[in-house]
């Protein structure tokens, strides 16, 4: 007799319920206390993967790669600044301060960044001098919480970025855990040793636009008027931010979006506030060319830039240039499989580590622990971020080159399609295989 036992359906698992959602309930429901990371957004959201050029074929002429020269040179903070600063390429390293990162990965950046004719900025808690002794052009962020300002630092920059948000956390604060707080760190941010630190949402000596044109004037009392002054944004209205920016004199706007994000923050806010980078690049530059400043007032897009294709595409669709933190931590030695066991002793591994608040990085690259710091080599590291910079500019100019582009700025929307219809909508190009672009008539 046959065995008459009912069949049974293979288990299918929630989509509201996946795995990762129910471990973090059942970290929370153990725990008590809400999940602190970095490493940005980790949901799938539309990004410039979704975008193609449209090279060059009859309609359009392209350039002879070894023969026709196509410039990758941009100048930032020509509005009021008496010497803006010029690179040899539209790519920046973004703010992240001494303390989330060791003396050693500030030092790495600085020294690949000018090896690669670029700028890097200081990010929260002050000037270190191997960074400022290894950058040719490094930028000074003046941040809400104040730690390790001062007029003396300030005037040793070569351009001041004043940072009203961030990609990763606009609205928010970002947070040193006191694990990283060593002696140095304490006494560069005059606060105690080991006790954790919040740094502020917002700048104390303001509460809107106004204000902000008063602090740029008196930043630029401090500096003699002789260098730029940038305003970072987060990617939430970035219409409106800009304009605001714009109004209160900025010379830079720097605007991040969603898929940024080196230091550490509360996880819910990583991922559910603000907006991806491609929503956020074209009401800016709308913004930019709704007040005649478009090219006037520069615009550096960050957040999840990683190959030359992404730069190429920033630049098509309005920006000036691009600025990378993430990208170019891994370009150090970030999350390297040959760290592998020691990423799994901390239960988890190699391009998953996120842990960065901890100080426990195994590449020595997000630590104060002076035995991980010591692995990561300064020099080497520098070559190895100078490669990839220089490896991300000859794939944009290569891009360009296709285009017809004598010079990388000027690429544009109209070398653009995209392969969805959420991209399409977000970057103001049309679906690819068709003249439509969402939320616009149809031209005929």
């Amino acid at each position: 007799m046959e065995d008459q036992k009912k069949p049974l359906t293979t288990p299918v698992k929630s989509w509201t319920f996946d795995d990762h959602t129910n471990s973090y309930i059942r970290r929370a429901a153990a725990t008590g206390i809400y999940d602190i990371r970095g490493g940005g957004a980790k949901r799938r959201v539309p990004h410039f993967d979704d975008l193609l050029f449209l090279g060059a074929s009859m309609s359009r002429y392209p350039l002879e790669g070894y023969r026709e020269k196509c410039d990758t040179s941009v100048k930032l903070g020509t509005r009021y600044a008496k010497t803006p600063i010029e690179l040899d390429i539209p790519i920046t390293i973004a703010g992240m301060s001494f303390g989330a990162l060791s003396g050693q990965a500030k030092e790495a950046l600085g020294r690949g960044a000018s090896a690669a004719g670029t700028s890097t900025t200081t990010g929260d808690g002050g000037m270190t001098h191997e960074e400022r002794g290894h950058s040719t052009k490094l930028i000074y962020q003046y941040l809400p919480s104040r730690y390790g300002m001062n007029p003396n630092d300030l005037r040793k920059a070569d351009a001041i970025e004043i940072v009203v948000g961030q990609g990763a956390k606009p609205g928010g604060g970002g947070m040193l855990l006191g694990q990283k707080i060593s002696d140095r760190v304490a006494e560069m941010r005059n606060l105690p040793k080991g006790i954790d630190q919040r740094s502020a949402c917002r700048h104390p000596d303001w509460t809107g636009p106004d204000d902000l044109e008063i602090k740029i004037l008196e930043l630029r009392e401090i500096t003699g008027w002789k260098i730029p002054v940038y305003v970072k944004i987060g990617g939430a209205r970035p219409y409106f931010d800009t304009t605001l920016a714009i109004k209160a004199g900025a010379d830079v706007v720097v605007l991040d979006g969603m898929q940024g994000g080196t230091a550490a923050t509360q996880d819910v806010f990583i991922e559910h506030v603000g907006q991806p980078t491609l929503a956020c690049i074209r009401p800016a530059v709308q913004a930019l060319q709704d007040l005649g400043m478009h090219r006037k007032v520069q615009l550096v897009l960050s957040g999840g830039i990683r190959t030359g294709a992404d730069v190429a595409k920033a630049l098509a669709l309005g920006a000036d240039a691009v600025s990378i933190g993430s990208a170019a931590l891994i370009a150090l030695g970030d999350n390297d499989p040959r760290w592998e066991k020691e990423y799994n002793k901390l239960g988890t591994t190699s391009g998953a580590y996120d842990d960065w608040h901890e100080g426990q990085d195994p590449a020595g690259i997000t630590t104060q622990d002076p035995v991980l710091a010591a692995r990561l080599d300064p020099v080497s590291a520098g070559r190895r971020l100078e490669n990839y910079l220089k490896v991300m500019t000859l794939e944009a100019q290569t891009i360009a080159r296709a285009c017809g582009k004598n010079h990388i700025l000027n690429l544009e929307p109209e070398d653009l399609c995209a392969l969805t219809v959420e991209a399409a909508a977000m970057a103001q190009v049309p679906l690819s295989g068709t003249n439509w672009i969402p939320g616009k008539p149809t031209k005929i």
